[in-house]
């Protein structure tokens, strides 16, 4: 990034380097998780040059971070259309769709309240906060349990999946880990009832079930 904004700075008199040098630092910012400084300055290089493939997918995966899923996909979609058989951008394209289908049914990161590219500290302080504010046993009312019971049961499924490298990997692949586990025949355990949660403590390792809640 400092070579490419140095270019910037000394060869301002020719648009064509600074254009270049913006796109990469663009690529720089998308692939350091950037997003918004990335956004912002591939919209700057597209205004100039809206058929930039380069400069389409780096804003697309910069969108993705942002949870613009749509946007990231008309991205990917303009850059299909001005590129000829390149492999990694169809299967980037059939992410971000799955990325969007994903975002209209059970979203982790949005249930725990944090950014896609949040540590594993972060989420399990995340999760804490939500189980303790959600366990049912903080609630009275009948139908203000059932509530709680759902939210806990969605919680501690988001905490399992985030915590666990090989599951978050296939979330953030546009898979969900728990439903393949149900498709597959070998039972989605947060799929269960409150009955089967009942004396479970959230802030422990141990207890009678066989759920992996560490907070290492």
């Amino acid at each position: 990034m400092d070579k490419y904004e140095t270019v910037m700075k000394t060869e301002t008199q020719v648009p064509v380097y600074t254009t270049r040098a913006k796109e990469r630092v663009c690529y720089c910012l998308s692939k350091n998780q950037q997003s918004a400084e990335a956004i912002k300055l591939c919209t700057e290089v597209l205004k100039l040059e809206p058929d930039n493939v380069n400069a389409l997918k780096s804003r697309a995966e910069a969108y993705l971070l942002e949870e613009l899923y749509e946007e990231a996909i008309k991205d990917y979609e303009t850059a299909k259309e001005h590129s000829d058989n390149d492999q990694q951008l169809l299967d980037d394209l059939e992410k971000a769709q799955r990325m969007l289908k994903q975002s209209q049914k059970r979203d982790y990161y949005k249930i725990l309240g944090v950014k896609r590219n949040a540590r594993k500290q972060e989420i399990v302080k995340a999760y804490r906060k939500l189980a303790m504010q959600w366990h049912p046993d903080n609630f009275q009312d009948e139908e203000e349990k059932k509530k709680a019971e759902k939210k806990f049961i969605d919680i501690a499924a988001a905490k399992e999946v985030l915590t666990d490298p090989e599951m978050r990997r296939k979330f953030d692949a546009g898979e969900d880990p728990l439903d393949a586990e149900s498709q597959q025949g070998g039972g989605n355990p947060f799929h269960r009832g409150w009955n089967s949660w009942q004396g479970f403590d959230p802030f422990s390792s141990g207890g009678p079930f066989k759920f992996k809640f560490h907070f290492n």
